[in-house]
């Protein structure tokens, strides 16, 4: 219903992964502040409270962000509801858990077909509505792994490196046209992403086996953040008139990717009489 009457200044959200895990949380969230959210997860029955309880101000949608049909159907129909988008949040992605050994084509094209193209696929479709518009901000959820790289995770690294660049050069692409862009970096969070809908495991190798069990153990070692506390720093982001490009969640990111970019800094200046020579 274009005709419905959206209360002054507040949003309209576009958000894939509703159903669990920061999709959820930020859902809600932008719901209970008065915002209007078109909230879409692959099984509608798993966001259908959120009628109940918010009415009109939230549509749910079913998506598979692999299917480009339903991205573009879905974003029709919610441009067609409300009228406009003020956020694009695409949220949606799961992890592997296997070394760049185990991992099969095929599972790798399946992490990317969400990871990276279902990503790219609800961009494509919204771009023209915001450019018509001339307003808009799309958020993307990378991972404080998107800047370094650690092992049996390594291709869910991968592609939140993609993820990263591609959100970084459309940035620069859609500036011109009063577009916004921010990637959120959480750290590790007391999410459900270690659910069975947000892990896959990769058939093992015995010889990677003693690797694996530390890597695990390591991880259950994390100190976790609470993900109800996140949503007023997305706010924050998207009510701003001159938003970050990235937006790190959590304490421990920061730390960790100053390491890393200091001893690569550190290599690339232990190397750079080589690297120059081969200018010549």
């Amino acid at each position: 219903m274009k005709n419905l009457v959206l209360e002054a200044g507040k949003k309209v959200w576009f958000i894939t992964g509703s159903s669990r895990g920061f999709g959820r949380v930020w859902t809600e969230a932008a719901l209970e502040r008065g915002d209007y959210v078109v909230a879409t997860a692959r099984k509608l029955e798993s966001i259908a409270s959120l009628n109940d309880l918010y009415g009109d101000k939230v549509l749910t949608l079913t998506l598979d962000v692999t299917k480009q049909d339903q991205v573009q159907e879905a974003v029709q129909k919610a441009y067609k509801h409300f009228g406009r988008f003020d956020v694009i949040l695409n949220n949606a992605g799961y992890s592997l858990v296997a070394t760049i050994e185990e991992a099969n084509i095929e599972e790798l094209r399946a992490l990317y077909e969400t990871n990276v193209w279902g990503s790219v696929s609800v961009i494509k479709a919204v771009l023209p509505i915001l450019r018509s518009q001339g307003f808009g901000h799309i958020l993307g959820t990378s991972s404080g792994l998107g800047h370094l790289a650690y092992p049996v995770i390594g291709y869910y690294c991968s592609s939140k490196w993609a993820f990263e660049a591609i959100y970084e050069s459309l940035s620069k692409e859609i500036t011109q046209f009063g577009l916004k862009v921010t990637i959120i970096e959480p750290g590790a969070y007391a999410t459900e992403f270690g659910s069975p809908e947000s892990i896959k495991f990769s058939n093992s190798l015995e010889v990677y086996a003693e690797l694996k069990h530390l890597f695990v153990g390591g991880l259950k070692e994390m100190k976790q953040g609470n993900p109800t506390a996140t949503p007023n720093a997305i706010f924050t982001v998207v009510d701003s008139e001159t938003p970050p490009l990235r937006l790190f969640l959590g304490r421990y990111n920061l730390p960790e990717v100053k390491e890393t970019y200091t001893k690569r800094m550190q290599e690339w200046e232990d190397w750079k009489t080589i690297a120059e020579a081969a200018q010549e």
